[in-house]
């Protein structure tokens, strides 16, 4: 089973409902994988703390233009929708920092003049904590595209794991889709407030654009109002744990710990969500 955690926004608890769903599968014997995609801010390392394996090179291909071959037709740049070309009278402009590696300049260019290059973008760190496997996408600083670093993310899961944890990038653009397409489930994780649930509406719209089936986790249930739980009754969408605004669990996040490890009675709880994505995965597709 694939399970993608995501959020509207930052800070509602996203990666630590991710990595003690994780842990606690693991926990219960389970072959179980981790996949770190929020590559920007890749934070589950902090808590799982992974022994590295290999460390791959993320690279896309950029075209470079053969100016002795070049005519300067100008048909690159006007092929190009993210403007990472321009053909002037004398000479073509690259800008690789803009190009979303489409391949429309290298395979529309008449005189064959433009061919690709890799170009480094990010990297993967493949390890283990314990039993859990753990795959962390990390964007290279300056860099502003996510998706590259993801898709190579997720091109290591396995296939023949009992369950694949996914934590997505918060928001809803495009590094988030890129994330969450593909799961058996997406959890959304959110907090009783307005700006929550706001973060939250956006989210749900953009999972149920594709067609995905979905769950809420409501962090620090006990604070805030009721709009949550009834926006959720309304929308038919099932609130599958609640884990409440305890000073204990805010503890060992500050100190990089494990909550179902540190306090075990949450193991309980993790477990129990587990099951409930299986049965609600298993009824999406009946």
């Amino acid at each position: 089973m694939r399970v993608a955690v995501a959020s509207g926004k930052g800070g509602t608890g996203k990666t630590t409902v991710a990595v003690n769903l994780a842990w606690a599968a693991v926990q219960d014997d389970l072959q179980v994988q981790y996949i770190d995609c929020d590559v920007e801010e890749p934070d589950g390392a902090l808590f799982l703390h992974p022994e590295i394996g290999s460390v791959l090179s993320v690279d896309v291909p950029v075209p470079t233009v053969d100016e002795d071959v070049c005519t300067h037709c100008g048909v690159c740049s006007d092929v190009c929708a993210f403007r990472a070309i321009a053909a002037l009278p004398t000479t073509v402009l690259v800008f690789p920092e803009l190009c979303h590696a489409c391949g429309a300049c290298t395979m529309l260019c008449p005189e064959h003049a433009i061919t690709e290059v890799p170009r480094r973008t990010g990297e993967l760190r493949i390890g283990s904590a314990g039993p859990l496997r753990v795959v962390t996408g990390v964007l290279d600083v300056g860099e502003a595209k996510a998706p590259p670093v993801i898709r190579a993310a997720k091109q290591h899961i396995d296939e023949t794991a009992d369950l694949v944890v996914i934590d997505a990038p918060p928001g809803t653009s495009c590094p988030v889709i890129d994330s969450v397409r593909g799961a058996d489930l997406v959890v959304l994780v959110s907090e009783p407030t307005p700006f929550g649930l706001n973060d939250l509406r956006l989210a749900v719209d953009m999972v149920r654009a594709l067609g995905l089936p979905l769950a809420v986790v409501a962090n620090r249930s006990d604070i805030g109002d009721t709009s949550l739980r009834e926006y959720c009754q309304e929308q038919g969408i099932e609130i599958v744990l609640e884990l409440p605004f305890d000073r204990r669990i805010a503890e060992v996040y500050a100190a990089g710990g494990i909550v179902v490890e540190g306090l075990p009675e949450y193991g309980v709880h993790f477990r129990e969500l587990r099951r409930r994505l299986g049965v609600l995965a298993a009824e999406s597709v009946s």
